[in-house]
């Protein structure tokens, strides 16, 4: 049992329920050795031949193999390799230890802990017998495995509904460690706890074996990984020799993990840099475009009043829902692609039943245009962002329903939520950014931007933020910690509102359009600029979408006229040159001769 649910940072590692049986042991061991992996810390006896393999140290090599070779269930082959190599998997202290925990005998994993932090600043003479020992990592804390130990016998205790003994554990156990008070907090209310809830309310999500794996990851980055290797290893080494070979690989466009038989290296060819299909369908302006969720349709909004659903197949007009009285600078699919909806510069978002094409609700309420709307996860609720400063953020029920007004004093340029469900987050025109709790409807926190976003956009993973800047920079935020990962830099922006957004398989890019009619395309990973492509005729390129369901295909709209469909080799004559024009990236809407902008009141 973990108790993830409590929202702690030191919650368990997930790791698959496995344990280790014991190899054959051919030499007593000290469990004192050196940490450094070169004086043999497992306590094994000395191989015939020493030498390294390819410049890597023999032992940890092989040790490293003989844990592999449990996980992947071939027990027998570990144990020859055991015997073979006279290497072992981990000091017999080790051993006790590990079965002490996965056999919940926490009074003797408690033992054998405490022994091994009194062994540690002990005199060598004064050691106690190896078996009854571990060594330990130099920032390990004894308060910490112990209370890792005690919540772990704690919940299992509630499972069992002994509430009594429980009640025991974190008075006379927990409480004297005075660690993580916080945490200890959340523990105490689970007493309370209907039985039903429990599973929720603790982060349970599985049986009791698998828990105390969990556990015995979190505690093993406490001990040395001389005498304990970490659980995994080998898995985890060969994801970063496949996350480097992707990151190095500016044309990586697939979901699919890289073989392990040789160097990987995606072809250019492969990659959507070609014009596959002109959309001219509008006639003005093109503001917005992005596909369905299962890629089988695309809607287009613009400055014609007009917003276009696309079937993917051909790219026949499916719908043309033309009741907007202003420009449209918005559209957003609901979860199950079955709704639309769609914000414009008439001060409106309307709802849209997509098979039909009729509209099922206008949000009438707002004195400034509607920029953008973002759906809950469950597509029973969505969000509308507007300019309007005395109501800029609402939640929406499908029915009309107003049910949360966030508090006033500022605008918003655009608004998503997270995947997950978990998160608004919403760009202000004062160059902030706030994230809220779309559960509680709290504020996490505001961000302070070096310049006004215009767009804000959150990976399927529900990790990073992506922010497209007004003084032409692209950041990458971490959701968590509000750390900036990465910069992009190279597209011309600086007087109306670009989108950018996140592109690929997994992902893997960053893309966005431009005032100097270019699309631009980064790799995600390692910021560089991939492809600079010759978007559009003339104007800006005001946003892209890449189809989530093909990694072949994006789209991008224009300021002219056009839509167009970037796929693989394809070479297709483009048209000629249209009209000029524009979308607003905030403020008062004005019309020039090129196009429509706007300025701040």
């Amino acid at each position: 049992m973990r108790p993830d649910g409590i929202r702690t940072e030191s919650g368990f590692p997930e790791v698959s329920n496995c344990s280790y049986p014991p190899t054959p042991r051919k030499t007593s061991l000290n469990g004192q050795s050196s940490a450094n992996g070169n004086s043999h810390a497992n306590g094994s006896k000395q191989p015939s031949n020493p030498s390294t393999y390819y410049g890597h140290n023999r032992e940890e090599v092989t040790r490293i193999l003989i844990q592999s070779l449990h996980e992947l269930g071939y027990t027998s082959s570990a144990a020859q390799l055991s015997s073979e190599s006279g290497f072992e998997l981990e000091t017999s202290g080790v051993a006790t230890f590990r079965s002490a925990v996965l056999g919940g005998r926490w009074v003797e994993a408690e033992r054998i802990l405490i022994q091994s932090f009194q062994n540690a600043g002990s005199q060598p003479d004064q050691k106690p017998p190896p078996e009854e020992t571990l060594v330990l990592a130099a920032d390990a804390e004894k308060n910490e495995m112990l209370f890792y130990l005690r919540q772990q016998k704690f919940l299992e205790l509630l499972e069992e509904r002994d509430l009594a003994a429980a009640l025991g554990v974190l008075r006379q156990e927990l409480t004297p460690l005075q660690f993580d008070v916080d945490r200890l907090h959340a523990l105490s209310s689970l007493l309370m706890c209907p039985t039903e809830l429990l599973h929720d309310q603790a982060g349970w999500d599985g049986p009791v074996s698998a828990s105390r794996e969990r556990l015995l990851g979190k505690l093993s980055k406490s001990i040395s990984p001389s005498v304990m290797i970490p659980q995994h290893r080998l898995a985890i080494l060969l994801d970063h020799v496949k996350s480097t070979q992707i990151n190095n690989c500016l044309y990586h466009n697939t979901a699919e993990s890289p073989s392990l038989y040789s160097d990987h290296m995606c072809d250019r060819n492969d990659f959507p840099l070609e014009v596959g299909v002109d959309l001219t369908d509008h006639s003005d302006e093109v503001w917005y475009c992005e596909f369905s969720h299962d890629g089988s349709k695309l809607v287009t909004a613009g400055k014609d009043q007009k917003v276009l659903i696309y079937d993917t197949a051909d790219f026949s007009v499916i719908h043309k829902l033309m009741d907007h009285e202003k420009g449209v600078a918005f559209a957003s699919w609901s979860p199950d692609d079955t709704k639309l909806i769609t914000c414009s510069q008439d001060n409106k978002a309307r709802v849209w039943n997509v098979e039909n094409g009729r509209c099922l609700l206008t949000i009438n309420h707002h004195r400034q245009p509607v920029t953008a709307g973002a759906w809950a996860a469950d597509g029973e609720s969505f969000v509308i962002a507007s300019l309007d400063s005395e109501s800029q953020l609402r939640h929406w029920s499908i029915r009309g329903q107003s049910l949360y007004t966030w508090k006033s004093g500022y605008r918003v340029q655009d608004c998503a939520v997270s995947a997950d469900g978990r998160r608004l987050v919403a760009a202000d025109t004062e160059a902030k950014i706030h994230v809220y709790n779309l559960l509680t409807y709290e504020e996490d926190y505001c961000l302070p931007l070096p310049s006004k976003p215009t767009s804000v956009a959150i990976s399927q993973d529900s990790r990073h933020i992506l922010i497209n800047l007004a003084e032409g920079e692209i950041q990458l935020v971490d959701m968590e910690t509000t750390a900036v990962i990465r910069r992009f830099k190279g597209q011309k922006q600086g007087e109306f509102v670009i989108r950018s957004t996140f592109g690929g398989a997994a992902e893997n890019f960053i893309v966005s359009g431009s005032e100097d009619s270019k699309v631009y395309i980064w790799h995600k990973e390692n910021g560089s600029l991939v492809e600079t492509l010759d978007g559009h005729i003339a104007g800006c390129v005001n946003s892209i979408s890449w189809n989530p369901a093909n990694p072949g295909m994006f789209a991008s709209a224009g300021d002219d006229n056009t839509v167009r469909i970037w796929s693989r080799n394809c070479n297709r004559p483009r048209p000629g040159p249209a009209p000029r024009s524009r979308v607003p990236s905030n403020g008062v809407t004005q019309t020039s001769a090129l196009r429509t902008t706007t300025f701040p009141s």
